[in-house]
């Protein structure tokens, strides 16, 4: 089962960079997120896939008994999904707001801060 994770990370990330070589920036948000979301299942396949109960304390003692499942991956991996969430809606209404001000989404034709030299103009 790990094995089938670990190709499905790697395919994610594949899939990852090659929607964030484009120039069209909703595509190449949507390869943050992909990738976010590989490295989301890296962290939790870290934890490894154990069969386990709860990580759960019996009263009275210290530690938990017998097998128990890894909290710390699944805590990290909640805070990452609650982060990426926070950073595509905050992508996505900038990116909004540059399409109304420019009228693209093609990062090359997004240039407006940068001078046009004076060949081009001629």
């Amino acid at each position: 089962m790990e094995l089938l994770l670990a190709l499905t990370i790697g395919i994610l990330v594949a899939c990852a960079v090659y929607l964030m070589l484009d120039r069209n920036v909703i595509r190449f948000l949507f390869g943050l997120i992909l990738l976010s979301n590989a490295a989301n299942l890296l962290i939790f396949l870290s934890g490894r896939l154990t069969a386990g109960a709860p990580p759960l304390i019996d009263e009275g003692l210290y530690a938990p008994t017998g097998v128990v499942a890894n909290a710390l991956p699944q805590a990290l991996v909640l805070t990452a999904i609650v982060i990426g969430f926070g950073l595509l809606a905050f992508t996505l209404a900038l990116v909004y707001r540059t399409y109304r001000s420019l009228g693209t989404v093609n990062s090359d034709e997004m240039r407006v801060a940068e001078p046009v030299a004076q060949e081009a103009r001629r």
